[in-house]
């Protein structure tokens, strides 16, 4: 199994960024895929999820400015974000419902 995280990088506040993970070895259509992330010194927390029939949940903080995603066909979920915030700074990690995580993306928002 792999989940193969990208798209991190470092953009000035009001900047975008879409995050990509693909995934392998999973039946993913078949899984509630989401976004984690991890900023230092604090616990890895949800940012959104998605499921198998794209219903979708965002924490309170990224709701309106990101947005998941998925493309079964090609076994990728998407996080776009937009309006990113320094707050938005932590390292990204996608996540299968069946327990596996990805290696994570770093995420930087500043001036």
């Amino acid at each position: 199994v792999q989940l193969q995280a990208s798209g991190g990088g470092m953009v000035q506040p009001g900047g975008s960024l879409r995050l990509s993970c693909v995934a392998s070895g999973i039946i993913f259509d078949k899984n509630v895929m989401a976004w984690y992330r991890q900023a230092p010194g604090k616990q890895r927390e949800l940012v959104a999820s998605i499921t198998s029939g794209s219903s979708t949940n965002y924490d309170e903080s990224v709701k309106g400015r990101f947005t998941i995603s998925r493309d079964n066909a090609k076994n990728t979920v998407y996080l776009q974000m937009n309006s990113l915030k320094p707050e938005d700074t932590a390292v990204y990690y996608c996540y299968a419902q069946s327990g596996f995580w990805g290696q994570g993306t770093q995420v930087t928002v500043s001036s």
